[in-house]
């Protein structure tokens, strides 16, 4: 696959913590991130509380902080985590958040 067919978003060595907490610090945001732990999944498929725009905007959030990537795959647009960047740069964040949120759920 080439660059191209990834929206754009910060490379691995930019990603900047405070922007990551951030994105992460909100509660719809962390079920996206939830879901996603189990493998990617396309925009559309995230059972949330909240209508199509607001989506749309949470996960630009996430992907502009450096958390998700989205892909597009013709007219479907993918998205997954981006675990291996995180942990080489933030190593256990993403594991210590996915076990916190799960253990609030």
């Amino acid at each position: 696959m080439t660059d191209a067919t990834y929206l754009p978003m910060p490379d691995a060595d930019e990603l900047e913590l405070s922007k990551v907490l951030e994105a992460l610090a909100d509660p719809v945001r962390l079920q996206i991130v939830a879901a996603l732990a189990a493998g990617e999944r396309p925009c559309g498929s995230f059972p949330l509380p909240v209508g199509d725009p607001t989506r749309s905007h949470h996960l630009r959030i996430l992907r502009e902080a450096g958390v998700t990537r989205t892909r597009v795959s013709g007219t479907q647009r993918l998205v997954s985590l981006r675990r291996d960047d995180l942990e080489r740069r933030f190593p256990g964040l993403l594991d210590s958040v996915l076990a916190a949120s799960a253990a609030a759920a």
